[in-house]
């Protein structure tokens, strides 16, 4: 079998049973009728009510011409996908967006797949390499869609390009732009971190007036695309100016905007704008966020330092601690403008990890604990048994976030590109690093004294949502997006895995007692959740320019394995807090 056929058998897999997760298709006795044609497939049932299809099981039947059924193996997810839009309600605009989100996927699928490297090697990677060879969103199915990169940019710039690129830096004419930085940061302190001397006396040099504007980086894509041509009369006029590559060597993480510096990894991480179309979104920054970053990171930070639990699991922050603002001069001022063409210009920083370790430890990006062989090599590497390693990985994960749920009534989007695991020099997970924060959380509805006065207690920048809402959180990114894949590789019992999990929650309830009506109200292991289908989501926005970004809908519930299973509790080498 070649690997573009292995590659779209698999992917073929991940959407049939993805679409029949979400409810969007409904088999009888594992075969879906698609009007003319019929796909049959031998499948397994898994947490939340999940279907996990076998790539080798599936067979496409049709309509012979002389009134015989005939069948074939099935491989293309393309074709099934074109099968399927008319039962799907799918209109034919959506049906070719999509369809160019699959081939893009496939095709990088299949670029990753030719360069793969054993689960054992990807261990001995920096986190910066490792990114590369993860494999992208484990619900989403076209999770490569990358609407706008011709090939060649996804040969330069994906990811699974692994290929290092400089960033652009541009001087921006103070007033059109804005820095906003943490207090013990300046302008000048963040360049001079960011840039060696040589580089910062060259840009200075091209400028009457160098402090008559506000640096930032660009990706060079958006430079090309977006830049030079959105913003042309800028350029002209020199309120926009083109300052240089610098030299330090970056590579892109699984979100593709967010840069990491491969040269010198103490430096930030740079969250960029780049106008593509990927995983349901544009790809901008949007200008609250980029405005609101530092302060809602210091206010974090000041959380941080005196919360007790989170000194004792030494749980890390990266703080996005400085930002630009750009926003277009026209363009962001006049109502119903799809945010794609006002999200095109700006930066936030990020606190890098890697000053954050200790001796000996090391880090991954959760996402790579379900890349094929990697948490089975991980294990080996630890000297211990499946058990304990993974009673250490939930521990982890769980007890920082549920402490952060409940003792403050706020939630992280906890998936696997937004969390890191820092592992002490044996290999076992123990530490939590937690990332990508002004875009992503959610506050309670219900005033928590913990959480102090809020930044945006004037103007409301971060979403305030009622505790059942903000388990949600929860639920989708970390249970539904990460352990429930991770339990179907099958390293325990999935029966003990869930029993783990519920073990945590458990642990937490009993040890805190003063937050009885806030658990009751999240209720983890109740019989079931709400159901966000984001594959759904995909399919119901089509590819229509919009001015916001619509709320995913609910569209029934899914079954909780936490209420079912009897806790568990593995024993532990090692204390976590």
């Amino acid at each position: 079998m070649s690997v573009w056929t292995q590659c779209s058998s698999e992917l073929l897999a991940k959407l049939i049973s993805q679409f029949c997760t979400e409810g969007l298709l409904e088999p009888v006795d594992n075969r879906l009728e698609l009007g003319a044609v019929s796909y049959v497939f031998e499948a397994t049932r898994g947490g939340f009510g999940s279907w996990r299809v076998d790539p080798t099981s599936i067979r496409r039947t049709t309509a012979g011409i002389l009134g015989n059924d005939e069948s074939e193996i099935a491989t293309d997810p393309i074709r099934f996908f074109v099968d399927a839009a008319d039962v799907l309600g799918v209109d034919g605009s959506t049906v070719a967006g999509y369809v160019a989100e699959l081939t893009s996927t496939l095709a990088a699928d299949v670029r990753m797949a030719s360069t793969a490297l054993p689960a054992a090697e990807l261990l001995e990677l920096h986190h910066t390499r490792l990114e590369g060879h993860l494999t992208g969103h484990p619900l989403l199915v076209a999770n490569k869609g990358r609407l706008g990169f011709s090939a060649a940019d996804s040969e330069q710039y994906a990811p699974e390009a692994r290929t290092p690129l400089h960033l652009v830096w541009l001087a921006v004419r103070r007033g059109l732009a804005e820095f906003r930085g943490t207090p013990d940061l300046s302008e000048h302190s963040v360049i001079a971190r960011e840039l060696d001397p040589e580089t910062i006396a060259a840009f200075r040099a091209q400028l009457d007036d160098p402090d008559a504007y506000v640096w930032l980086p660009c990706h060079p894509w958006q430079l090309d695309h977006v830049i030079r041509t959105q913003w042309a009369r800028e350029l002209a006029t020199g309120e926009i100016v083109v300052l240089g590559e610098s030299p330090d060597e970056y590579l892109p993480t699984q979100s593709i905007r967010t840069m990491v510096n491969i040269s010198n990894p103490s430096r930030y991480q740079v969250k960029l704008p780049l106008k593509i179309l990927n995983t349901s979104v544009y790809r901008g920054i949007p200008e609250h966020c980029t405005l609101a970053a530092p302060m809602i990171t210091q206010w974090l930070r000041g959380l941080w330092s005196r919360d007790e639990t989170f000194q004792q699991l030494g749980t890390e922050l990266l703080g996005e601690v400085a930002s630009v603002t750009v926003p277009h001069p026209e363009l962001s001022t006049h109502p119903g403008i799809p945010y794609q063409w006002t999200e095109t210009l700006g930066v936030i920083w990020r606190d890098p990890v890697d000053p954050r370790l200790q001796a000996g430890e090391t880090v991954w990006p959760l996402a790579a604990v379900l890349h094929p062989g990697f948490a089975s090599a991980a294990i080996a590497r630890s000297g211990t048994n499946a058990e304990t390693w993974l009673a250490h990985l939930l521990s982890t994960l769980l007890r920082p976030l549920l402490h952060l749920l409940h003792h403050y009534g706020i939630t992280v989007n906890p998936h696997g590109e937004n969390l890191a695991v820092i592992c002490s020099p044996t290999g076992l997970p123990t530490r939590l690093v937690i990332k990508d924060l002004v875009d992503d959380i959610n506050l309670s509805t219900d005033p928590i004294v913990a959480r102090g006065p809020e930044p945006d207690s004037h103007t409301r920048v971060l979403p305030r949502k009622p505790w059942p809402i903000l388990r949600q959180y929860v639920v989708d990114a970390l249970l539904l997006g990460v352990l429930n894949p991770l339990a179907a590789h099958h390293l325990i019992p999935e029966e003990t895995f869930w029993g783990v999990v519920r073990g945590e929650v458990h642990r937490y309830t009993e040890k805190h007692p003063e937050y009885t009506a806030r658990l009751a109200a999240t209720a983890l292991t109740a019989e079931s959740f709400l159901r966000y289908p984001l594959n759904g989501y995909r399919l119901t926005l089509g590819y229509t320019d919009l001015d916001t970004r619509p709320p995913i809908p609910v569209t029934g519930t899914i079954p909780n394995p936490l209420h079912t299973v009897q806790s568990v509790y593995l024993e532990m080498i090692l204390p976590t807090e």
